[in-house]
C-alpha cells in the first residue's frame, strides 16, 4: 500500500475488525479503517465488494458478525441523530402514495419523538431543503411521478433536513443526468466546506479525482484508504478491480492523461 501523508487529522469514523455477512456468509472481512472529519470520501470496488453492506452496517441495518463502528468514539445509538443515510434509489418503493414534501418532512421525525407532530419550523425546514436541491416546485407531486434524477434529489433533501454531521450516500449519482450529478456534487461540496463528513458509494471511477478528497477501495476486504492523490493509481486500482477489467483500464487511461497534462 502506498505510504500515506503525515497530515494530522481527526477521525470521524472508526471501523475496527469489521466482518459483515448474510446467512453467516461474509461479505466484508476483517475491515479496519479510520475516516477523518470534514471530507468527501468515495467508496469504490467491483460489484459484490461490500460497499453498500458497509453503509448498512454503519446504520445498524445489518448486524456485523464481529467488529465495531464508532463515530467520534461513540456508538451509533448515541450518534444516530447526527447521521443521515440515503439508500440506493432502487431500494425505495416509489409507488407508495406520498408527496415529495411529506418524504422530506419525514427527515425531521427523529426530532419529534414517537407521537410528536411536525411544527411550523419543521415544515419550513422541509421547504428550505426542497429549495436547496431545486425541487420546491414539485413539493405536492406524488413521488411516483418524479423522474429518476428528481427522486435522487428528493432523498438528498430528506437527508439535508436532518441537519446531520455525517452523510452516508449509496450511489447518489446512479441513473441521473450530468446536470443533476453536478447539482448534487455542488450541494455536497457546500456541506463539506461547513465541516460535514460525507461517504459516497460510487461506480464512475474516472470521477474520483474530480469529486473526492479521500478514496476507500474495497473488494470484500480493505484494499486501500487515503487521499485520492495517493490511492488513485494503477497498483491500488488493479488490486481492487483486476487488471483485465474495462473499468480499471478506463480509469488508468484517464489517470495517465491527467498526470501527463493532456487533460
Amino acid at each position: 500500500m502506498p505510504k500515506l501523508s503525515q497530515t494530522i487529522w481527526v477521525p470521524m469514523i472508526e471501523i475496527e475488525n469489521l466482518t459483515v455477512g448474510y446467512d453467516k456468509t461474509p461479505i466484508l472481512w476483517d475491515l479496519s479503517v479510520s475516516i477523518p472529519s470534514g471530507i468527501l470520501c468515495g467508496i469504490a470496488g467491483p460489484n459484490g465488494a461490500g460497499k453498500s453492506t458497509l453503509l448498512k452496517a454503519a446504520m445498524g441495518l445489518v448486524k456485523p458478525l464481529s467488529g465495531t463502528i464508532t463515530f467520534f468514539g461513540q456508538p451509533l445509538s448515541k450518534m444516530r441523530k447526527k447521521i443521515a443515510y440515503v439508500p440506493q434509489r432502487e431500494s425505495v418503493d416509489w409507488d407508495f402514495p406520498i408527496t415529495a414534501f411529506d418524504v422530506v418532512l419525514m427527515g425531521r421525525y427523529n426530532r419529534l419523538g414517537l407521537f410528536g407532530r411536525p411544527r411550523k419550523s419543521d415544515r419550513e425546514a422541509a421547504e428550505r431543503a426542497l429549495k436547496q436541491v431545486g425541487m420546491e416546485e414539485y413539493a405536492s407531486r406524488q413521488i411516483s411521478q418524479l423522474s429518476g434524477g428528481q427522486q435522487q434529489r428528493l432523498f438528498l433533501a430528506r437527508a439535508l433536513v436532518q441537519e446531520p454531521e455525517i452523510l452516508l450516500l449509496d450511489e447518489p449519482f446512479s441513473g441521473v443526468d450530468l446536470t443533476t450529478e453536478k447539482a448534487i456534487y455542488e450541494i455536497l461540496l457546500g456541506l463539506k466546506e461547513k465541516g460535514k463528513t460525507i461517504l459516497i458509494v460510487f461506480h464512475d471511477l474516472p470521477s474520483a479525482e474530480r469529486y473526492f478528497d479521500w478514496l476507500l477501495l474495497l473488494n470484500r476486504h480493505l484494499i486501500a484508504c487515503g487521499p485520492v492523490s495517493e490511492i488513485y493509481n494503477q497498483e491500488c486500482l488493479g488490486r481492487a478491480f483486476g487488471k483485465t477489467q474495462p473499468l480499471f483500464e478506463e480509469a488508468t487511461a484517464l489517470s495517465v492523461k491527467t498526470i501527463s497534462g493532456l487533460e
